[in-house]
């Protein structure tokens, strides 16, 4: 049970985005903005940025959202969806994309942590401006996500089944659709 009156049946971030329409509206825009996004790296893999933040910062809710999203945007393949936010480093990952989780791994510890050399290393395989712009941004966002669904307490159903299925939609039809109206 959340630490305060959140909309019954509504769990992790979706009983917050209902208990508070006014700054859902914000945040709803900026998910959306950032993980529908198809300038860049693939919606896939700014999904496994927030998945693999997420990780770090140990939320349950917010992993398994993602990485079940991340899967469908994937052709359904977990296993490799898996092996990237457990090691990126060591997974299937491009050398983009493993350059750009280890600027979000160190934006997740503090954002002062990302050097030149993450930099240097991210355009040395191939990323934009843009790219470093919303990996770093993504990893942000998800800092505070994940500290809003755990330090509210929220409800957080252990069923990866459901994650499965609220991924499939997020994956079709985005973040703003289910978003509560102020």
């Amino acid at each position: 049970m959340a630490y305060i009156n959140v909309p019954e049946g509504l769990s992790g971030i979706r009983g917050l985005l209902a208990f508070r329409p006014e700054t859902a509206r914000g945040i709803g825009i900026l998910t959306e903005e950032l993980l529908c996004s198809d300038i860049g790296i693939s919606r896939g893999e700014r999904e496994i940025i927030a998945a693999y933040v997420s990780k770090l910062n140990d939320c349950f809710y917010c992993t398994t959202s993602h990485a079940a999203t991340a899967k469908y945007h994937c052709k359904e393949d977990e296993e490799f969806v898996q092996n990237a936010i457990n090691d990126p480093e060591n997974s299937t990952l491009s050398l983009k994309m493993k350059a750009l989780m280890a600027i979000a791994k160190e934006v997740q510890q503090h954002g002062q942590n990302v050097q030149q050399h993450h930099i240097d290393r991210a355009r040395n395989e191939g990323a934009s401006d843009i790219e470093l712009h919303d990996a770093v941004l993504i990893s942000a966002l998800f800092c505070m996500s994940n500290r809003y669904v755990d330090g509210l307490g929220t409800f957080q159903p252990k069923d990866k089944t459901l994650y499965d299925s609220n991924g499939k939609v997020r994956a079709k039809e985005g973040y703003l659709a289910s978003m509560p109206q102020t």
